[in-house]
């Protein structure tokens, strides 16, 4: 089916999104009577050739270049807490929804995996038992991801078959990786590692971030005061814009693009400082959720 995309809800904190993260619910029911709004809760966003994905309350939904939202692709309703792409694999964590195949795990999915655009999905690793609040991939495909279960970082070499723990990091709101590094935006500031997640340090004058995203040479992120910023190749930060409410989902593309979901819906940001597209308007009539 095709549909409008329509307002997410706003917080403003970083240690509220902490704690969202921390303390995650399966997906709220659906809103009253006439609310438009199928997707809810927006919890990652990706680029999609001419558009992106968006993981959400409801399942994985595509927008096209001229703002249209399809899905859930594949008709999976699942609560997509955690959601990355690395090549042509697509990776989720979170909650079944009402229609979720029992075998990909309830009451967490685990990790999930679909290797056709979200047509089908099959269980991957810790089925039934995590929910990765944050999960991303860098350009060799290792995989990093925080659950709710445990505050290490786990880190998957074979593409999430078998994981590893890292550092144990408190507070995280955002995680990243490049092929430099890997990145955790944190209620103590940035933090990053140069040995694969083994250890972190913190990222000296960094903003206070809580969230960030990495692509190739691009690493951009939101402060506390909605400011986003972007590390330019000469490792000095620049600010490319303000965010309006709190930023749900953040990416950054490697042609020094960043893409974010705030109050005013899907946003383009850059390369020029200020240079604000609205790639989907919010739909003000919507209001807020849970």
């Amino acid at each position: 089916m095709t549909i409008r995309l329509t307002t997410v809800a706003a917080a403003t904190a970083l240690t509220a999104a902490a704690l969202l993260l921390a303390a995650c619910t399966p997906a709220p029911p659906p809103g009253p009577v006439g609310d438009p709004d199928p997707l809810g809760h927006v919890h990652a966003i990706a680029p999609d050739g001419t558009g992106v994905l968006l993981g959400t309350h409801t399942g994985i939904y595509r927008i096209d270049e001229e703002g249209e939202a399809t899905g859930p692709v594949g008709g999976y309703e699942f609560d997509a807490m955690g959601f990355t792409v690395t090549g042509g694999t697509w990776l989720a964590s979170g909650h079944p929804g009402s229609s979720t195949p029992p075998e990909l795990g309830a009451p967490n999915l685990g990790l999930i995996r679909s290797i056709d655009a979200g047509e089908t999905w099959e269980p991957v690793a810790f089925t039934g038992t995590e929910d990765f609040h944050l999960i991303t991939t860098d350009p060799t495909g290792t995989l990093y991801g925080i659950g709710s279960t445990m505050p290490s970082l786990r880190i998957s070499i074979d593409a999430g078959a078998t994981w590893t723990d890292g550092a144990t990091l408190t507070g995280v709101a955002g995680l990243a990786a490049s092929a430099e590094a890997v990145y955790a935006a944190t209620e103590e500031g940035l933090q990053t590692s140069t040995d694969g997640g083994v250890t972190f340090v913190a990222v000296a004058d960094a903003p206070l971030l809580y969230t960030v995203a990495a692509a190739d040479q691009t690493l951009a992120g939101v402060d506390t005061d909605g400011t986003v910023w972007r590390l330019a190749p000469a490792a000095t930060w620049e600010q490319v814009g303000t965010a309006t409410g709190r930023v749900q989902a953040i990416a950054a593309t490697g042609e020094g693009l960043v893409l974010l979901v705030d109050d005013r819906g899907i946003v383009r940001l850059g390369p020029a400082p200020d240079e604000t597209t609205i790639l989907r308007p919010a739909t003000a009539s919507t209001g807020e959720r849970p």
